[in-house]
């Protein structure tokens, strides 16, 4: 099979992936957007496409049997595009990654070891023990609240509960309440964003989920609560969470995803059109949450097998959208 990496986070998983792969294949990593007609007739020729975007500027690869994300979200495929033979699948892997991400900004919140150590080399020992007001906080005991019980949401509920933390959950359907202490639907998310002390979200980009978290959401929350965003920007309102945290009403927030992104790696960008960088109640990161060397790792070993699967003839694994049977 012809098989295309599409941009620059497919072309992550090339180096090494032939080798994963049944049979032989021929492997083609093509810049995002195409640059050439001969790119264009690599495309066009394509079995199978591994990418994150597929919209009006890339022509129609007719043979098309599976496009492949290799991510969770699956918002930048145009799916009406696909050719009816071509499957949809995504691939998850980063839920690991992402919760340990979260559990970490957790920690460093409560357990102050970047202060610490910046006050010791000056000669202060601000945080010693034994002083009754220079007593760190702990994670054992509070509330985590996760907008969304995926993958992600999942992984983050067990290792907060390995902390000792409650486990308050906000999702689209119905969850297993094994391990969880309280839970709401949508129609309840003002009780729960002022349920919990952390609020995670980690809902994919839908019409249903596009700016939910806005100015209602946010003033619902504790005056000492903690946003984290690990799932798209655009669920939490730009707007909304500016003021919100440039008033002071809400404890702080945590962002990872965002509104703006570069166009490519080395291009200097602000994340959003606001200036979220001048405030000092927020740790802006630079979408890097779930992107680790385990991560790259399980998804290319996944999405290696869904070829192989397909070559076989076999059923695949995370289908979004089946393609047509011939």
């Amino acid at each position: 099979m012809n098989i295309v990496f599409f941009g620059m986070n497919a072309g992550s998983f090339a180096s090494g992936f032939g080798a994963l792969l049944e049979g032989q294949h021929r492997l083609t990593a093509l810049p995002d957007p195409l640059e050439s007609a001969a790119q264009r007739a690599e495309f066009v020729a394509a079995d199978a496409v591994i990418g994150v975007k597929y919209d009006a500027a890339c022509p129609v690869p007719p043979g098309l049997r599976l496009w492949q994300v290799p991510g969770a979200g699956y918002d930048l495929v145009d799916i009406t595009r696909l050719p009816p033979g071509a499957a949809l699948c995504n691939v998850f892997e980063h839920e690991h990654a992402i919760a340990e991400y979260v559990m970490t900004a957790l920690l460093l919140r409560v357990v102050e070891i970047p202060r610490a150590d910046a006050e010791l080399r000056e000669g202060r020992w601000t945080l010693w023990a034994g002083v009754g007001a220079a007593a760190h906080g702990e994670l054992r005991g509070r509330t985590i609240g996760l907008l969304g019980y995926g993958h992600i949401g999942r992984e983050i509920a067990a290792k907060a509960r390995a902390f000792g933390m409650k486990v308050h959950v906000c999702n689209r359907s119905p969850v297993d309440m094994a391990g969880v202490d309280r839970a709401w639907g949508l129609d309840g998310l003002a009780a729960f964003m002022g349920s919990a002390e952390f609020i995670v979200t980690s809902l994919p980009m839908l019409p249903d989920t596009a700016g939910l978290v806005g100015t209602a959401a946010l003033a619902a929350m504790r005056p000492d609560g903690v946003l984290l965003n690990v799932g798209r920007g655009g669920v939490v309102d730009e707007a909304a969470l500016y003021a919100a945290l440039k008033e002071r009403r809400i404890g702080g927030a945590v962002i990872d995803v965002w509104y703006r992104y570069p166009a490519g790696p080395g291009e200097i960008a602000r994340p959003a059109g606001l200036p979220f960088h001048e405030l000092d109640n927020i740790v802006m990161t630079p979408h890097m949450s779930g992107w680790t060397t385990g991560t790259i790792a399980r998804r290319g070993a996944a999405m290696a097998d869904n070829i192989n699967r397909l070559a076989r003839g076999e059923v695949l694994r995370n289908v979004v959208r089946p393609g047509a049977k011939s």
